[in-house]
């Protein structure tokens, strides 16, 4: 099956119209029409193998929505004219102990990555969301349950929505918690919506006096200038958890003395450069610990967009055409967006 899709055929050149194959649906697949895809800077560096390992033609794309076109005839939760999802993972073992606990994200032998993982399908690579199809093994595919008027907004949900969710679940976050949000970005926007929706206070840090207002409107009960060592200080040692989206190297010792005895500094943001060394003191003598945290599994990537659906969070984006992907790359570069690009994929065609 031709697809009309949109990538890169190398690292310096720019994403272009491309004609790829899909395969027929097997008796396990789901086909699915996409009509939105987010674009996250996973794209951006692995399109221009700022990231090694990339293979080309790459086609980026792994914040996918769109309509069941066909199923195989094993698929048992899904039919036709459903409204779905598709998030970061396309695959994986199902035998290890991760994958036995639902956490598919840490499979031990490597998941399937929905782009730039390798396949049997053609071109021997998985090829993404930047296309007007996609067929899915129906265990990695997601029910949507947000209004049509919403899906494009709901697409950034099935990365930035789960990266942050689910460390937000897991240090659980919620009421008599005090959560930090550092960056007010394509991350800790959601970052910022989710931990208020759960519950938490909620405290935006943020480099520029000028997002104040912003935070505050995504929900924010404070906001911290992180550069005004006085507001800082003013909440040492009072976080339980502080979710850190930066996608820079910066100091972490800031961010850890904010922290309770147990509290937990989590990183999600992964810097081109390795972080300064942390002062170890700043951790053992309040017990504190620095974590990491990848995105969910498939069933709490579920969980993910049906309480987003029941608390009416979707992600703010800006629409575009699928021409105009490299232009929004280096909008991105610039932080230059509020706070996610969406590709209309209808643009696809033409």
């Amino acid at each position: 099956m031709t697809t009309k899709a949109y990538g890169a055929r190398a690292a310096d050149k720019p994403l272009e119209s491309l004609d790829i194959e899909r395969r027929a649906a097997g008796p396990r697949d789901v086909q699915i029409e996409i009509a939105y895809c987010g674009v996250c800077h996973s794209d951006l560096h692995t399109v221009r193998s700022e990231w090694a390992g990339t293979r080309f033609p790459c086609v980026p794309g792994h914040e996918i929505v769109g309509h069941v076109s066909a199923v195989g005839r094993d698929v048992r939760d899904f039919k036709v004219g459903d409204t779905v999802g598709v998030g970061c993972m396309v695959g994986s073992c199902h035998h290890c102990a991760a994958c036995d606990e639902g956490l598919e994200q840490y499979c031990e032998n490597g998941f399937t990555g929905t782009y730039n993982s390798r396949t049997p399908d053609a071109p021997g690579h998985t090829l993404g969301g930047y296309s007007q199809r996609i067929v899915v093994d129906e265990k990695f595919v997601l029910k949507i349950r947000h209004g049509e008027d919403q899906l494009a907004a709901v697409a950034p949900l099935l990365c930035a929505g789960i990266t942050t969710y689910s460390p937000l679940r897991h240090w659980k976050a919620g009421p008599g918690r005090k959560v930090g949000i550092v960056g007010i970005g394509g991350l800790g926007h959601m970052g910022i919506k989710l931990a208020h929706a759960m519950g938490a206070h909620t405290v935006a840090f943020t480099t520029s006096e000028s997002k104040r207002q912003d935070a505050h409107d995504l929900g924010a009960d404070e906001v911290v200038v992180s550069r005004d060592a006085a507001q800082m200080n003013a909440h040492a040692g009072t976080f339980d958890l502080i979710l850190d989206t930066v996608a820079a190297s910066h100091d972490l010792d800031a961010y850890s003395s904010l922290l309770k005895r147990d509290g937990t500094l989590v990183l999600i943001g992964v810097p081109e450069h390795p972080h300064p060394t942390p002062n170890i003191a700043h951790l053992v003598f309040k017990r504190r610990a620095i974590a990491g945290s990848l995105i969910g599994g498939i069933a709490e990537t579920q969980e993910m967009l049906d309480f987003c659906a029941d608390k009416g969070i979707v992600s703010d984006i800006e629409m575009i055409r699928a021409q105009d992907i490299d232009a929004a790359y280096e909008r991105m570069l610039r932080s230059d967006v509020k706070y996610r690009f969406v590709i209309d994929n209808a643009s696809l065609a033409g």
